[in-house]
């Protein structure tokens, strides 16, 4: 059994994500945030954060690359062989190079930091930041309406996992409609609503 170390509210909630659609069995070491969070990941995490995975004798920290260990264990659709496994490694790298660091940006100045803590110059220059990116990503999704191929790839999860909390709080996908539609569809699949579900109560 998989033994995801987190908690949904946090990054974890990818990997919970990737396990629903993968249909593997998971457990979820509820892990708190707070003082002790770095001693008690240690084992798990020498960065001391979450998420962590365990799967047997093997144990892997950082969230899209225990997503890509789970698909792979799922095969294809989810994971893609060949060039198309190839292009799963490159939205993903993506993601978290391109797009992840503006967007949190945006997030904490929006609504993660306590509102004496945001600053709203950094939260516009975060949206200004990622707004390129959405338009290279809305220009892409007018081929297929997906990251690679024809359907559903750990592509489109890492990335829709990415830009959860900006579409849940409120960030303006209106100029990037294709973008808007995908994160609705990826978002809303069974999978995404159990993982979800953990997450948003």
């Amino acid at each position: 059994m998989l033994k995801i170390h987190g908690l949904a509210r946090s990054r974890a909630f990818r990997c919970i994500w990737t396990a629903e659609e993968a249909g593997l069995p998971y457990e979820v070491i509820p892990v708190a945030f707070g003082p002790e969070l770095k001693t008690a990941m240690a084992a798990v995490n020498p960065n001391g954060k979450v998420p962590a995975l365990q799967d047997g004798s093997l144990t892997l920290f950082e969230s899209l690359a225990i997503n890509l260990h789970i698909a792979g264990k799922a095969g294809a659709p989810l994971m893609p062989a060949g060039d198309d496994g190839s292009r799963v490694l490159q939205w993903t790298l993506w993601a978290g190079t391109e797009a992840e660091p503006a967007i949190m940006q945006w997030a904490y100045n929006t609504y993660i930091h306590p509102a004496e803590k945001r600053d709203a110059a950094l939260a516009k220059a975060g949206a200004e930041a990622v707004a390129p990116r959405l338009a290279v990503l809305d220009q892409h999704l007018a081929g297929t309406g997906w990251l690679v191929g024809a359907g559903f790839t750990v592509a489109d999860l890492n990335l829709a996992s990415v830009l959860y909390g900006a579409w849940m709080n409120g960030f303006d996908f209106g100029p990037y409609p294709k973008v808007k539609a995908w994160l609705d569809a990826c978002l809303t699949r069974p999978a995404a609503l159990a993982a979800r579900k953990q997450r948003e109560g």
